[in-house]
């Protein structure tokens, strides 16, 4: 276990796609990018005071027990953006204590007043948008476009999960005898351990938070060593916002330690995880002795099917944003765009031009579109390449944005998630052929198809085995669907009325001899 939360630390839970470097190509691509200013960035942020760099246990502020700290670095400049505290099992168990202190009072406040408390704390999240997607520019790499429409989505789960608070509805049971009444309620799970990734620091976190919070649970984050300053400010404004010291706890620093102790504890009820699947299966090993309930979001190897009769432009315009997006840094990024033979070569050529304009800079530069990846690695080399296929200029861990042809189900491509700018294109002749190379894989989260054949949209969609379709469309998430996947890629649904569930139990109460 603590092997592989190790690796989840040091890859972000995912395969990382970049190109080693050398130290003078680093020292280059600092020249290049000095005319962007993070220090202002930083000043804004500081000044706004949502620079924290200690953990947050029981309400206060804490550095690490033994005094260690760990850099944050911008993937961009390879510049230190922070020293924060390296916390491990103490600071842990602390926190659990703290979280399961607070959910005897914070489950017995009224499900209106937890309401408020985090309509006030989306509130803040929105009235510090900008000073939250510069720090997350600054830590993760993405574009500002991008960081700022994710903190608009991160906070969307707080105001939906804000809203459904007040909808945890039981059952009265119709009695098999006249002087009985059953009863159904649903009540809060109890300390929720969540470990979430670096590619979305914010989101990933309220789509867990939001809902504990709101049905009663308190918490306890593990954020990414890679952002942990945009869970922490986020963790600020929670406090400001009237939720409860020892409600959201934030520790970060020793991966297997801090793991372990989660899930080790009896008082933590339930793992909510986001992150590779082998870390995945780790995490529901290592629950059973406690018998924990875990909901699971995992890896993804998306399928993402252009059909003859598609309209060229939108499978463009949908395979680009399903791609490209965070530097094909997500878990639901197209993996494998499969593209039916008869518009093969006129949808390369489109897709190919498509992806030469986009711009990859820094994050922090209004131009661009795609930044750099989260770290430095070895990457896998094959097949066609049309488009890209080496480290960007830039140097450090910038990527080109690439486009493979030809890729057969046979290569490494096809079968294995790629976490970075890497689009494989694989032609197929017929809609069942399609459907059994989407299929093939052991993942099943995201699927996307580009069809002007309603008929086939069902039947397609029907037959993908994923948890997510997008038909006509990229970019799918959204606070008021379920989101979670099948196969390998995961238990429970985060997001929408379904993302309630994963927090609560549910009881039976018989109440007898009535008459």
């Amino acid at each position: 276990m603590a092997m592989a939360m190790r690796r989840a630390a040091a890859l972000g839970a995912r395969h990382i796609l970049a190109a080693s470097v050398s130290a003078s190509s680093r020292v280059a691509s600092r020249r290049h990018m000095g005319s962007v200013d993070a220090g202002a960035a930083m000043e804004k942020i500081r000044a706004a005071g949502l620079l924290r760099t200690r953990g947050l246990i029981g309400g206060k502020w804490v550095d690490a027990y033994d005094g260690k700290t760990i850099e944050v670095q911008n993937p961009a400049t390879g510049e230190v953006l922070a020293n924060v505290a390296c916390m491990g099992n103490r600071e842990t168990a602390d926190a659990i204590t703290s979280a399961n202190t607070t959910f005897y009072t914070w489950s017995k406040l009224t499900a209106s007043e937890r309401s408020k408390a985090l309509r006030k704390w989306h509130d803040l999240l929105m009235s510090h948008k900008e000073e939250l997607a510069l720090l997350m520019t600054l830590e993760q790499g993405k574009p500002m476009k991008e960081a700022l429409g994710e903190v608009n989505y991160g906070a969307s789960f707080i105001e939906f999960f804000a809203e459904e608070a007040k909808r945890v509805y039981g059952d009265i049971i119709p009695p098999t005898l006249a002087d009985r009444r059953l009863l159904v309620l649903k009540q809060p799970i109890g300390v929720v351990g969540a470990i979430t990734p670096w590619n979305f620091p914010l989101a990933m976190i309220t789509r867990k938070v939001g809902p504990a919070l709101a049905c009663g649970c308190t918490v306890v984050v593990k954020p990414s060593e890679f952002t942990p300053l945009t869970a922490l400010a986020a963790a600020d404004l929670a406090l400001q916002a009237g939720i409860p010291a020892g409600a959201l706890n934030v520790v970060m620093g020793n991966a297997p330690e801090i793991g372990d102790e989660l899930m080790q504890s009896m008082q933590v009820r339930k793992i909510t995880f986001t992150g590779s699947t082998a870390v995945g299966k780790k995490l529901m090993a290592g629950s059973a002795n406690t018998v924990k309930k875990v909901s699971l979001e995992l890896g993804g190897n998306a399928p993402c099917i252009v059909f003859d009769d598609a309209d060229i432009d939108v499978a463009v315009k949908g395979s680009l944003a399903a791609k490209f997006r965070n530097s094909g840094q997500t878990c639901v990024c197209a993996n494998r765009i499969l593209v039916q033979e008869g518009i093969y070569e006129k949808f390369a050529s489109a897709f190919v031009k498509a992806v030469q304009s986009l711009q990859v800079g820094n994050g922090l530069e209004e131009s661009t579109s795609q930044g750099p990846l989260i770290n430095e690695a070895a990457v896998q080399k094959g097949a066609n390449i049309m488009l890209g296929g080496k480290r960007h200029s830039l140097g450090m861990s910038f990527y080109e944005p690439t486009v493979v042809g030809n890729v057969s189900n046979d290569m490494l491509l096809f079968s294995e998630e790629v976490f970075g700018p890497v689009a494989p294109l694989i032609p197929f002749k017929t809609e069942e052929e399609a459907i059994h190379l989407a299929n093939d894989t052991n993942a099943g989260l995201a699927a996307y198809m580009f069809t002007k054949n309603i008929a086939r949209s069902w039947r397609v969609s029907e037959a993908l085995e994923y948890g997510l379709v997008g038909v006509n469309e990229g970019l799918i998430s959204t606070e008021v669907a379920p989101f979670g996947g099948v196969k390998q890629s995961g238990l429970g649904r985060e997001g929408s009325k379904y993302g309630m569930d994963d927090y609560l139990e549910i009881k039976y109460v018989c109440m007898g001899n009535l008459g």
